[in-house]
C-alpha cells in the first residue's frame, strides 16, 4: 500500500510540474513567434533536451527494453544510436534550417516555391501530427494505467487533459522547458533502474551467464545495411518533421543549432545501450525463474519494464522510473500537437483562408486547433481506434519522402522550381503508397525495411527532372517576404 502512494504521489507531482512549467512559460508569450519558435532564442543546452526527449518516445524506451528482451539483444541500441547519427548529419544543414526564419515547413514551402506548394505540404503533414499525437496519449495512457492501477479511458483523460493544457499555454516555450526536465527524467530513471535490476539477478556476471552468447552481438537484430536505412528514414523525417526542425527554427542563431544537434546526438548515444541493456537483464531474469512471462502477460511484453520495476526497485526510485516513462511519451506528444496547431493556424488559415490575420489572431487560432486535435487525439485514444491511428501513422511517412529534397535542395539549389517540387510530391507519394498499401514492402522480388528509400529516390529523380525541364522564373535560393 505504501509502496503504490509513493509511486502515485511522485507521478502526480510530476504531473503538476508539467502544468506549473505551462503556466511560467505563458508569461513570456508576447508573440506568434514566441509561441511558434520561443521567440528563435533556444541555446544550445536547451535545443539538445528539446530535440532529444522530443524524438526519445515509447518506442525508444519501453520498445527497445522489449527488443533486448526478445530477439534483438544489445543491437536493439541501434533503435536509438542512429537516431544520433542523423542529428550529426542534420549539423550540417541547422545553420540553413535556422537562416531561413521561417516557423513551418510549409511555410518553407510556400514563399520558396509557391501557394500551392505550400498547401500540399501543410495539408500532407498535419494528418500524421494528429496521428502521432493519438498514438503517443495511448502509449502514454497505457503505461500509466499499467502503473498507478487506474482504467485505461481515466488515463488516457489525465494525459490528454495535462498534455493539452501545458502544450497550450506556453507553445513551444512550454514544450522545451517541459522536454528539458522529461528528457533528465527519462535518462536519469533509466539509468538508476539498472543496478536494481541487476541486483535482482545477483551480479552482471549472473546476467551473461543466463542470456544466449549471441545477445551481445551488435548486429543480432540489425544488419549494416538495416542500420544505414534506418538512418537514412530518421534524417528525411526529422528533416521535415515540424516536431523537429522546429527546434532548428527556434535556435538563438546558426551556432546554436548546430551545439544544440551534436549535444542531442551524445545524448541519444549515451542513452541508447541503456533500454537495451534493461531488455537483457529481464530475459536473464526470465531464464533464473526470477521473473515470469506471466507477470506481465495482460499488459503485454511491451510493458515488461513498469513491471520488473514493480518488482525490483523502492518506491521512491519506481515512481521516478515511472514518470521517466510517461515523459518519453508525453514529450513527444506536445511536439505533435503544437506541430498540428502551427502549420493548420500557419500554412491553412492564414495563408489561404485568412491572409490579413494579426499575429494575435494566428496565435489564437494555433491555441484552438491544438485543443481540437487534442480532444480529437484523446477521443481515438480512448476507443484506442487503431485503424484511424494506422491510417494517420501512413501519413508520416508521405509526408517525408515526396518532400525531403524540395525542402533540402531549395536551401543550396536556385534551380528548384514549383514543378519539380509537385512532381517530388506526387511521385515520392506514389511509391509510398505502392510499396505500403499494394505490395506489402515488396520491390523487385526483395523485402524492403525501409519502403521510404525508393519513395526518396524516385522523388529526387522527379524532382530534378521536372525543375529542369520547367525551370523557375527567377532563379535564386531567396525566400518571399512574409509579415511575422
Amino acid at each position: 500500500m505504501q509502496f503504490n502512494l509513493t509511486v502515485t504521489a511522485i507521478v502526480v507531482v510530476y504531473l503538476l510540474i508539467m502544468l506549473f512549467i505551462g503556466w511560467y512559460s505563458s508569461k513570456k508569450i508576447t508573440s506568434n513567434t514566441d509561441f511558434m519558435v520561443a521567440g528563435r532564442r533556444l541555446g544550445p543546452l536547451l535545443m539538445a533536451g528539446t530535440l532529444a526527449a522530443t524524438e526519445i518516445g515509447g518506442g525508444s524506451s519501453l520498445g527497445v527494453v522489449q527488443q533486448g528482451m526478445e530477439n534483438h539483444g544489445i543491437s536493439s541500441a541501434w533503435y536509438i544510436i542512429t537516431m544520433g547519427f542523423a542529428f550529426v548529419i542534420l549539423t550540417f544543414l541547422a545553420p540553413k534550417f535556422r537562416a531561413a526564419t521561417v516557423k513551418t515547413v510549409p511555410e518553407y514551402f510556400r514563399r520558396r516555391y509557391g501557394k500551392s506548394a505550400g498547401l500540399i505540404t501543410a495539408i500532407i503533414m498535419v494528418l500524421p501530427l494528429v496521428g502521432l499525437t493519438a498514438g503517443q496519449f495511448i502509449a502514454s495512457s497505457v503505461i500509466l494505467s499499467t502503473m498507478l492501477g487506474i482504467s485505461y479511458k481515466t488515463a488516457v483523460i489525465i494525459v490528454a487533459v495535462v498534455v493539452t493544457i501545458y502544450s497550450v499555454m506556453g507553445g513551444l516555450w512550454s514544450v522545451t522547458m517541459t522536454d528539458f526536465v522529461q528528457v533528465f527524467l527519462i535518462v536519469i530513471g533509466m539509468i538508476i533502474a539498472v543496478p536494481f535490476a541487476i541486483n535482482m539477478a545477483g551480479d552482471w556476471s549472473a546476467v551473461v551467464a543466463n542470456v544466449p552468447a549471441e545477445t551481445f552481438d551488435m548486429f543480432k537484430g540489425y544488419s549494416p545495411m538495416a542500420v544505414v536505412s534506418l538512418t537514412v528514414m530518421y534524417v528525411a523525417t526529422f528533416t521535415v518533421g515540424q516536431e523537429a526542425v522546429s527546434r532548428y527554427y527556434a535556435a538563438r542563431d546558426g551556432k546554436a543549432a548546430v551545439q544544440g544537434s551534436i549535444l542531442a546526438a551524445i545524448v541519444n548515444f549515451i542513452y541508447a545501450f541503456i533500454p537495451a541493456i534493461l531488455g537483457i537483464i529481464t530475459l536473464a531474469l526470465m531464464n533464473m525463474g526470477k521473473f515470469s512471462a506471466e507477470q506481465f502477460a495482460s499488459v503485454g511484453a511491451r510493458y515488461a519494464l513498469p513491471v520488473l520495476a514493480i518488482e525490483a526497485m523502492p518506491g521512491v526510485i519506481c515512481g521516478l522510473l515511472f514518470a521517466g516513462i510517461i515523459s518519453a511519451t508525453m514529450s513527444s506528444a506536445d511536439s505533435d500537437l503544437l506541430g498540428a496547431g502551427s502549420i493548420f493556424a500557419n500554412d491553412i488559415y492564414r495563408a489561404v483562408l485568412k491572409p490579413e490575420a494579426s499575429s494575435e489572431e494566428v496565435m489564437k487560432v494555433t491555441r484552438w486547433v491544438m485543443i481540437i486535435v487534442g480532444v480529437a487525439s484523446m477521443f481515438i485514444a480512448l476507443f484506442n481506434t487503431s485503424s484511424i491511428v494506422n491510417l494517420l501513422m501512413f501519413c508520416f511517412t508521405l509526408r517525408a519522402a515526396g518532400a525531403f529534397f524540395p525542402y533540402v535542395l531549395g536551401h543550396y539549389w536556385k534551380g528548384s522550381s514549383l514543378a519539380g517540387t509537385i512532381a517530388s510530391l506526387v511521385s515520392g507519394s506514389i511509391v509510398v503508397v505502392y510499396l505500403e498499401k499494394i505490395s506489402g514492402g515488396v520491390l523487385f522480388g526483395m523485402k524492403l525495411s525501409q519502403p521510404i528509400i525508393p519513395g526518396l529516390i524516385v522523388g529526387l529523380v522527379f524532382f530534378v527532372v521536372f525543375s529542369l525541364i520547367f525551370p523557375p522564373k527567377v532563379k535564386t535560393t531567396e525566400l518571399a517576404p512574409e509579415e511575422d
